[in-house]
């Protein structure tokens, strides 16, 4: 049954109705936010769970205080937005979260005024928020207020700190919110601390302070020597009792560590923070999961989401192979950016604690890092999305290809993922990886390829490595439909056409030729399994047939079928695969039909094709 939100929630479908109630009221309504969430989301079995109960009182305040979308909220990382999609007018269409055509699991510009940025990809807040008060600084708008929401790990990634030094030394107005849940900066607060904080967040007391250095400075004789002693004093105050200071060396105000679940305690700083020049963070810390127990009973990542690894899966695969290699070989290390459990390492990590490192949101330094180690003679494995590779392509390229180092890249969540949205298709890497020179690309087709790739790859001692895979099922097959080494393997022999299915498409091959078979098509269906480089008996007996049809999850245009097209000129080679575009959410099976990439997409594609061939 479809969940139906209490009759408090369902009437405040806007933040003005919000600013209407009073302190009992909020406190139910932030009870009813969080079943509303439970319920939707296991009623789905899918979406975000952990960080949204989390931060319902957080919305809640800025929703109260600020004036969105007038005022400008940002989040950072975006899965934490579902309290803000209640709160700007979005419940009654909750039931669609992460469906096709319905409400998308992030913030969506072409989806509420009150969503600035679609912002999947964690730690690019600050870039944006900075960009905006400069564009407002040049345009003369000082009654904006930007805030920029950070959480659940964000501080971990390289682009948050380079944002804050460039605000901290623009000295623009931007108030920061580090949601801190457990996976950020977290300093130590004692209770005098906690009554520092009050003081310093209090912009009264602030402007009688600085009237009162003013006067001791104009003191005939000890003017000057009285200001030395109050900052003195203060200094030693700081380095004693308060957090060690990180953000303010950066030209950023700190305020906090404030109390994330108390509303009033946020409304006060969030007002406080508004009479301050310059940047200003709000440490809030927060409970992921809070109000849902199987949630807070999860030490690995409080529900962070409704997925798993399942048995079948290709992650498994990786998982059960990954362990049993380590067993054989002392030199192999692997490495994830804040996402053990997602990507499979964290049996590895229990097996092999010191073997397994995890550099927070940071890819970038995940991948010159592991090439540091191949440079020191180890055999780092580096587990990410497909889509999080993408903002490390640059040391991909440079600091591990240009240096010919073994670094085995193993990439989950290859292809169209569905629901998660444009931002987390994997439908870059191929296109990508395979120009980096010397980069050997395999993509299996079935659990036992995975296996078996992960021994190949770990025997390619003269370049990088990538093994791309899908979220999907893996199938499972005997042990003669699994290949070896660098070589494709044949599927099915036919005359008329060539079908070449890379990965998991070659399901949707084998599919199409059985009925193109239906229609009196001979068809031959190839297993390339490796894709760079292209095995040249594959690529010989391709070009014996009339027509060649090459099938990939990832980007058409640059991709392997335009290499296969490109190697092939005498033949006719069709290439089938992920237009240039950004597919909005959906169930990856349903997008991949609507792009014509199932086996009845693949065999009209070839009817058509065969059909042009006869009219010329």
């Amino acid at each position: 049954m479809v969940p139906v939100p209490s009759p408090l929630l369902a009437r405040v479908d806007s933040p003005e109705a919000l600013r209407q109630l009073g302190a009992d009221q909020l406190s139910a309504l932030c009870q009813e936010i969080r079943q509303f969430i439970v319920d939707t989301v296991n009623h789905l079995s899918d979406g975000h769970l952990g960080s949204n109960l989390g931060a319902v009182e957080l919305t809640v305040a800025l929703h109260r205080v600020l004036d969105s979308p007038r005022d400008i909220i940002l989040w950072d990382t975006g899965h934490q937005t579902y309290p803000h999609k209640m709160l700007t007018g979005r419940t009654g269409a909750f039931s669609t979260l992460r469906q096709g055509g319905g409400l998308s699991g992030y913030p969506s510009r072409g989806e509420s005024a009150h969503d600035w940025i679609e912002n999947s990809h964690a730690s690019t807040v600050l870039g944006y928020a900075h960009g905006l008060a400069t564009a407002f600084d040049s345009q003369g708008v000082s009654d904006r207020r930007i805030v920029a929401v950070l959480g659940d790990g964000s501080m971990t990634g390289g682009m948050a700190f380079e944002g804050l030094n460039n605000l901290g030394h623009s000295g623009r107005n931007v108030t920061i919110i580090l949601n801190d849940n457990g996976r950020s900066y977290a300093p130590t607060v004692s209770l005098l601390s906690e009554s520092l904080v009050k003081i310093r967040s209090n912009p009264v007391y602030m402007q009688r302070q600085r009237r009162f250095e003013r006067w001791t400075s104009k003191l005939p004789l000890v003017g000057k020597y009285s200001n030395l002693g109050i900052n003195a004093s203060k200094a030693a105050i700081r380095e004693a009792l308060e957090p060690k200071s990180f953000f303010e060396p950066l030209g950023v105000r700190y305020m906090g560590p404030f109390d994330g679940h108390n509303i009033a305690e946020l409304e006060t700083a969030l007002r406080n923070a508004a009479h301050f020049d310059g940047p200003v963070v709000l440490h809030v810390f927060t409970q992921k999961g809070r109000g849902y127990a199987p949630a807070l009973n999860d030490p690995i990542k409080n529900m962070h989401d409704m997925g798993g690894m399942k048995p079948e899966s290709y992650t498994a695969a990786f998982t059960e192979t990954l362990t049993k290699l380590a067993d054989q070989h002392d030199d192999l290390v692997a490495i994830t950016a804040a996402m053990p459990d997602s990507t499979g390492l964290l049996p590895f990590m229990e097996r092999f604690a010191d073997r397994t490192f995890d550099v927070g949101i940071a890819e970038q330094h995940a991948v010159t890092y592991a090439a540091g180690m191949a440079m020191g003679g180890l055999r780092p494995v580096v587990a990410l999305y497909s889509t999080f590779l993408t903002r490390a392509f640059d040391q991909a390229n440079l600091d591990v290809g240009l240096h010919g180092l073994p670094v085995i890249f193993c990439l989950d969540r290859a292809g169209v993922t569905g629901n998660d949205g444009p931002s987390h298709n994997g439908i870059l890497d191929l296109v990508l990886l395979s120009k980096v020179p010397g980069m050997t690309i395999l993509c299996p087709s079935s659990y036992q390829e995975l296996q078996q790739m992960m021994l190949d790859a770990y025997n390619i001692k003269t370049g990088p490595v990538c093994i791309r895979w899908p979220k999907t099922a893996a199938p499972s097959v005997g042990d003669d439909q699994v290949g070896r080494g660098l070589s494709a393997r044949l599927e099915r022999r036919g005359s008329d056409v060539c079908l070449i299915g890379v990965g998991k498409m070659l399901a949707a091959a084998q599919q199409a030729a059985d009925l193109l078979a239906a229609d009196g098509v001979s068809v031959t269906v190839w297993d390339p399994r490796v894709v760079k480089p292209l095995d040249p008996t594959m690529l010989a007996d391709a070009a014996e047939h009339r027509l060649v049809v090459t099938i990939e999850d990832g980007l058409r245009d640059g991709g392997i079928g335009a290499i296969v097209a490109t190697t092939l000129q005498t033949s006719e080679v069709r290439v089938l695969g992920v237009p240039t575009t950004y597919l909005q959410h959906g169930k990856a099976d349903d997008i991949l039909a609507g792009l014509g990439l199932d086996g009845a997409g693949v065999a009209a594609s070839v009817r058509a094709a065969l059909a042009e061939q006869v009219a010329r």
